[in-house]
C-alpha cells in the first residue's frame, strides 16, 4: 500500500518545480515574491531529497527551516497553507503563545507533532480511499442490488435495475442493510477521553477498540436498518472502506508522510521572544518555550498514540511581526535552526486593490457567488473597488494595521444592506420574470464607509 501511495505522491510532486509553485501561489496571493521563492525551493528540495539514491546521504539531508518576518495580514500564514495544499502534505498551524514551558500549566510543544500525525492519518485515509474508490463503489452496488432484488436472478431485471441505480433514478427506494451497532461504543473508553498524556491516550484507544469491535462471543455486533438508497450508499461505502483499510498499514504510512512531508507552521513566534535588554525572571516561561522548541525543530523523537515520530525531516515555518523585538533576540540556537529568513512587505493601497481583483476566488468573486444563489447579479465598479481599498488602507494607517484582513470588514460593511435585502429583491424579480442586478459604485462606498477616513478617532469604529 505504501508503495502505491508514495508513487502517486511522487508523480504529483514531480511537476511542482519552484517556478510552477510560484505561479500557483500567484493565483491566490498578491506580491511577496521572496517568500514564495523560499517556500517553493524548500518544497522542491524535499522532492529532490526523496530522489537521492544513497540512503545514508539522504538521511543527512535536512530541510532548511524558514523564518518569515512581516506585519499582520501580509500573507505569511496563507503562503504556508497554500503550499501544503499544493503539495498535498499534512499541515498544522500552531500559535507559539499557546505553549508553555514543560512543568507549567498549558500546552506542551510536543502537541504540534501529535496534531501533525493526526492530520497525516486523515490525509493517508483520503489518499487510500481515492485509490480504492472504484472497488468500493462496485462492492456497494452489488450489496444494494442484492437487497433490492433478493433472490431474483433474472438477468434482464438485474440489468435494468443496475442501470436505474447508476442513473440515480431509484435514490428514494428503500433497502434493508446490516450496519454496526454503536450503542455500546465508548462506554469504557470515554472515561479516558479527556486525558492528554500519550500513555493514557494509548490505553483509551485500546479500550475503545475492544469495546467497539467485540460483542458477544467476540463478534462485532450489528443491527438491521431500512433506509433510502441515497442514505445507505455513503454508509455502506464507509463500511466497505473500513474492510479494505489495514489499520497498521495506514498508521505506518501516516507516520511516514508526517516525517517526510509534514509542514508545521509556528505563528506569533515573536510573542515568546524578549528583548535582550529587557529580560527578567518573569520571562522564564517564554524563554523556556524556546528551549523546548529547540529539539523539536532540530530533530528528535516524539511519542504519540500512533508510535514514535521523528521530526528530523519535517519542515518548520515560523513567522512573526517582530515589532517590539528583533529576530536576533531569539535564542541563538533557535535562530540557527531557522536558517532561511524572508521579510514580507506591508501592504499598500495598490496591494489591497490587487487582493480584491487578482486572486482566483477573491473576496468580490465570493460575494457575487453568494448573492447569485438568491438570483441577484452583483456588480461592483472598478472605482468602487479602489475606494474600498483606499478606506481599508487609511483605517490600517490610523488604527491597528491588520493588513488584508481589514478588507473583509470594510467589504461586509459596504454590502451589509445589499446582503440583507437580496432575498426579497431576488424573489420580486423572479415573480416579475425580470433579472435582478445591483450595482455598487464609488459613491455607495463613500456613503457607507467613506466618512471613517475623515474621523480623527477612528478607533471608536468597529472596523
Amino acid at each position: 500500500m505504501s508503495e502505491k501511495l508514495q508513487g502517486a505522491a511522487d508523480v504529483a510532486q514531480a511537476v511542482l518545480t519552484p517556478q510552477r509553485v510560484c505561479e500557483l501561489l500567484d493565483n491566490h496571493i498578491v506580491g511577496q515574491g521572496d517568500a514564495k521563492r523560499s517556500v517553493s525551493i524548500a518544497l522542491r528540495n524535499r522532492w529532490r531529497r526523496s530522489r537521492v539514491k544513497d540512503e545514508a546521504l539522504r538521511k543527512e539531508i535536512a530541510p532548511k527551516n524558514i523564518l518569515m518576518i512581516g506585519p499582520t495580514g501580509c500573507g505569511k500564514t496563507e503562503i504556508a497553507r497554500r503550499l501544503a495544499s499544493l503539495a498535498d502534505a499534512p499541515f498544522v498551524k500552531v500559535e507559539a503563545t499557546k505553549f508553555t514551558e514543560v512543568g507549567f500549566h498549558g500546552r506542551d510543544v510536543d502537541e504540534m507533532v501529535r496534531e501533525l500525525v493526526e492530520a497525516a492519518m486523515v490525509l493517508t485515509k483520503k489518499r487510500w480511499k481515492k485509490i480504492k474508490k472504484k472497488e468500493v463503489a462496485s462492492s456497494v452496488e452489488k450489496k444494494i442490488l442484492q437487497s433490492l432484488l433478493g433472490g431474483e436472478e433474472d438477468a434482464q431485471t438485474r440489468k435494468a435495475m443496475t442501470q436505474f441505480y447508476r442513473d440515480g433514478s431509484i435514490e428514494d427506494k428503500e433497502v434493508t442493510i446490516e450496519v454496526p451497532n454503536n450503542k455500546k461504543e465508548g462506554n469504557l473508553g470515554s472515561i479516558f477521553k479527556s486525558s492528554m498524556t500519550p500513555a493514557i491516550e494509548n490505553m483509551s484507544d485500546m479500550i475503545i477498540k475492544i469495546d467497539k469491535v467485540l460483542g458477544k462471543d467476540g463478534k462485532k455486533p450489528t443491527e438491521t436498518k431500512t433506509m433510502k438508497i441515497g442514505k445507505a450508499r455513503p454508509l455502506l461505502e464507509e463500511l466497505e472502506m473500513d474492510k479494505l483499510l489495514n489499520a497498521d498499514n495506514i498508521t505506518k504510512e501516516a507516520i511516514r508522510i508526517a516525517e517526510e512531508e509534514g509542514i508545521i507552521f509556528i505563528d506569533e513566534i515573536d510573542k515568546i521572544v524578549t528583548a535582550s535588554d529587557a529580560r527578567s525572571g518573569t520571562e522564564a516561561s517564554s524563554e523556556g518555550v524556546q528551549q523546548d522548541l529547540l529539539p523539536i525543530v532540530e530533530g528528535s523523537l516524539v511519542t504519540t498514540k500512533f508510535g514514535q515520530v521523528s521530526t528530523d525531516h519535517m519542515l518548520f515555518v515560523a513567522s512573526g511581526a517582530f515589532h517590539s523585538v528583533k529576530p536576533s533576540d531569539m535564542l541563538a540556537e533557535l535562530q540557527g535552526r531557522l536558517p532561511i529568513r524572508v521579510e514580507l512587505e506591508g501592504l499598500t493601497k495598490e496591494d489591497l486593490y490587487r487582493i480584491l481583483t487578482e486572486p482566483q476566488n477573491n473576496m468580490i468573486v465570493q460575494q457575487k457567488a453568494l448573492l447569485a444563489t438568491e438570483g441577484v447579479d452583483l456588480v461592483i465598479t472598478d472605482e468602487a473597488v479602489r475606494e474600498i481599498a483606499h478606506v481599508a488602507s487609511e483605517v490600517n494607517r490610523y488604527v491597528d494595521n491588520i493588513g488584508a484582513r481589514r478588507l473583509h470588514t470594510v467589504l461586509e460593511r459596504v454590502l451589509d444592506e445589499v446582503s440583507f435585502e437580496a432575498s426579497e429583491e431576488g424573489r420580486k424579480a423572479r415573480e416579475e420574470n425580470k433579472e435582478c442586478t445591483i450595482t455598487i459604485d464609488r459613491q455607495d462606498v463613500q456613503d457607507k464607509v467613506g466618512h471613517l477616513v475623515q474621523q480623527t478617532d477612528l478607533s471608536r469604529f468597529i472596523l
